[in-house]
């Protein structure tokens, strides 16, 4: 009986140890844990030993492994300026931050609008840290940076900010009508280096006259002598339902054109697949779309994006994937 008993000890064990290391060679995705609902239109950031997301209400979350995620106290009160109530009648909150560092200070870039309105605008906080506990933490209203209208081809939400290899700054931003657009910023301010110019148009998808375009989410890296313009496609917000996917294209010159890998192009509804929905046997995360990117301090690039549960009623979920850059130099979610 006693050696029956440490028989089945040393089974029990190793089943424990066997299922403990599938645990751990999980993907980063089926580790994430604590507070991921709900989350929508994410950022990612690393401040310290502490990283952070952002969403849409200015929803906030932190961790110190990128597994396990509590939630924070908004970055600000998810009230409107003054100048975004005037701007942007019936508008109720702050949709799809951008958070980044520029000029000794931390830039989040956020957007005003209503659900299908280009009535729009994109708004700008600064902060010298992220951190809530450090003695300069303040988030100062910098006013509006730029809005469209209904006499405007473009929509100003989903706003992403990057610095190009010649030291110039620049936003991109958009979602449906004509597509996406690209705007050169001036470095002391953070807004339009001119007001009247015309804005570069770097992604949209033709569609039947009088159709929606589905087309938005920007987010531009610098990668490997690219430019890399990953774009949402098709529909999110439907819950289960939503039809989101990311396509990546890629370009010499920021201001485009961005191909994908069969050379399609990105201002003709081109580019290649980055994340795409679970397979048809599976069918739990849905439409994953509006990333995030991370460059963390060891060398390993990050995406963040949310995704629709379907074992949650639908619930928009935190989603994380290392990134990997392929042979051919096109970048692949490890998801």
């Amino acid at each position: 009986m006693a050696t029956m008993i440490a028989r089945l000890a040393a089974l029990a064990l190793v089943a424990t140890v066997g299922t403990a290391g599938a645990q751990q060679a999980g993907t980063l995705n089926s580790r994430l844990s604590g507070d991921l609902v709900p989350t929508h239109d994410p950022v990612i950031a690393r401040e310290g030993d502490t990283y952070y997301v952002f969403g849409t209400g200015m929803a906030s979350r932190t961790s110190k492994d990128l597994i396990h995620w509590v939630s924070a106290k908004p970055l600000v009160d998810n009230v409107l300026p003054d100048w975004a109530t005037k701007a942007v009648p019936g508008a109720k909150g702050m949709w799809a931050p951008d958070i980044s560092y520029a000029n000794g200070r931390w830039q989040l870039y956020y957007a005003v609008s209503t659900f299908g309105s280009n009535r729009s605008a994109i708004g700008l906080f600064t902060s010298p840290t992220l951190d809530p506990s450090a003695p300069n933490y303040r988030w100062r209203d910098e006013g509006m940076v730029l809005m469209s209208t209904a006499a405007s081809d473009f929509n100003a939400i989903d706003p992403n900010f990057i610095i190009d290899r010649q030291g110039r700054h620049w936003l991109s931003l958009g979602s449906f009508w004509t597509g996406l657009k690209l705007f050169r910023l001036d470095p002391r301010t953070g807004k339009p280096a001119d007001p009247d110019a015309k804005p570069f148009s770097i992604a949209r998808r033709p569609a039947p006259q009088g159709a929606p375009a589905p087309v938005e989410a920007p987010f531009i890296l610098d990668h490997g002598g690219y430019y890399w313009l990953f774009a949402s496609y098709d529909y999110c917000c439907k819950g289960v339902n939503s039809t989101y996917y990311t396509v990546v294209g890629r370009a010499k010159e920021i201001t485009g054109p961005y191909l994908g890998k069969d050379g399609s192009t990105m201002m003709e509804g081109g580019g290649t697949t980055f994340l795409r929905a679970d397979l048809a046997e599976k069918q739990r995360f849905r439409g994953p779309g509006h990333v995030g990117f991370l460059h963390d301090k060891d060398g390993a690039d990050y995406v963040v994006y949310h995704a629709y549960d379907r074992d949650n009623k639908g619930a928009p979920t935190l989603r994380i994937a290392p990134v990997k850059w392929g042979r051919d130099g096109w970048p692949q979610a490890e998801d």
